[in-house]
């Protein structure tokens, strides 16, 4: 069984800038690794960089449910 507190992945080694936030999720660890597969991907593709690529990803989600 795996320990959702360890902290793992490339997204962990980010240092939170000044004017950002941090939000956690705490999902599956298969959701967990599709996640990661899937931002490295749009950051390759795209170009962008992955603070970019996040702010993009949480953009969608609440522009989707309407927030």
């Amino acid at each position: 069984m795996s320990n959702p507190d360890k902290n793992s992945g490339v997204e962990s080694q980010l240092t939170v800038p000044p004017g950002y936030g941090e939000v956690r999720l705490l999902v599956p660890e298969n959701l967990a690794a599709a996640w990661q597969r899937c931002s490295w991907i749009l950051v390759q593709e795209k170009g962008q960089t992955r603070l970019d690529s996040m702010e993009e990803m949480v953009r969608d989600f609440l522009l989707k449910h309407g927030c």
